[in-house]
């Protein structure tokens, strides 16, 4: 049996919930509607899950006219797509780039679930920005993810990670699902950390260059259904996956067909494949 695309996830609004889809279409910033909008404190900068573990517990659905977000204990919220000619200058870590503010009810709302004055704001041109020049060629781009377009991860390498929670000090806290993870794209069929290797990828009619492996934080603790933090993953990768003062886990994609289109169920292909020693680093 091949290797097999069995999972795609969108995260429209950066570190608030996703969702699963059977279908969509790759962007030259990564897949359609994926994190084009993000929470950023007075100053511009992104605010994440990472401090504010409750932005996890943020359901947003895309609605013909912007996106309608729940949480807990707050009213549902309509957001509509903000004006393109009014933008503000937002930081991304090390990257800054021109963003349209949402509403000032949205900020509000959000505000009131994060605990602190926070605004919503939505990337109008996502070809402003690149990734890594270190890792990507002059036309490559990025939306608000954290580094790079698309995350791929594969169930083997959960399965073994999981395996290894089990036979450790915190089983209690395991096993983790993918979901902690964040991948946009879950491939079947692989041995556990062969992604390792992977140098580039053909899923369907879609071809990948495997730039970089994703070193992990503290976002991996943070349970995506409760908001509660542990230990783990972090704990166990740092015991079996650390290189470079860093946890590693999943691999981070340069789409270089963009205008197509993946589907769970899709064949995947590993055109290029190198022995590796750890991850892509």
């Amino acid at each position: 049996m091949g290797l097999t695309l069995t999972g795609i996830n969108r995260y429209p609004i950066k570190s608030c919930r996703g969702h699963g889809l059977t279908h969509v279409v790759v962007e030259p910033w990564g897949l359609a509607g994926d994190r084009r909008w993000m929470l950023v404190d007075d100053e511009g900068r992104v605010v994440t899950a990472r401090e504010y573990p409750q932005v996890v517990l943020v359901t947003p659905e895309f609605d013909v006219d912007g996106l309608l977000v729940r949480a807990p204990d707050v009213d549902p919220l309509l957001v509509g797509t903000p004006d393109a000619s009014v933008v503000t200058d937002v930081r991304v870590f090390s990257s800054e780039l021109a963003a349209a503010p949402a509403s000032e009810e949205a900020h509000a709302w959000f505000s009131k679930v994060v605990g602190k004055p926070v605004w919503l704001v939505y990337l109008t041109d996502p070809a402003q920005r690149r990734p890594n020049a270190a890792y990507s060629r002059e036309q490559d781009r990025v939306s608000f993810a954290d580094g790079y377009p698309i995350l791929l991860a594969t169930e083997g390498s959960l399965a073994a990670l999981n395996d290894l929670i089990a036979a450790g000090p915190r089983p209690e806290e395991g096993p983790v699902p993918m979901t902690r993870f964040r991948p946009n794209l879950v491939v079947a069929g692989a041995p556990a950390w062969d992604e390792d290797g992977w140098r580039v990828l053909r899923i369907g009619a879609a071809s990948f260059r495997a730039v970089k492996a994703c070193d992990r934080c503290v976002f991996t603790t943070i349970d995506p259904g409760t908001a509660r933090k542990g230990k783990e993953p972090l704990a166990t990768l740092a015991r079996h996956r650390r290189w470079d003062g860093k946890t590693w886990f999943a691999i981070n994609l340069i789409p270089d067909s963009p205008g197509a289109t993946v589907h769970v169920g899709d064949r995947v292909e590993v055109v290029e494949q190198v022995q590796a020693n750890g991850p892509l680093r």
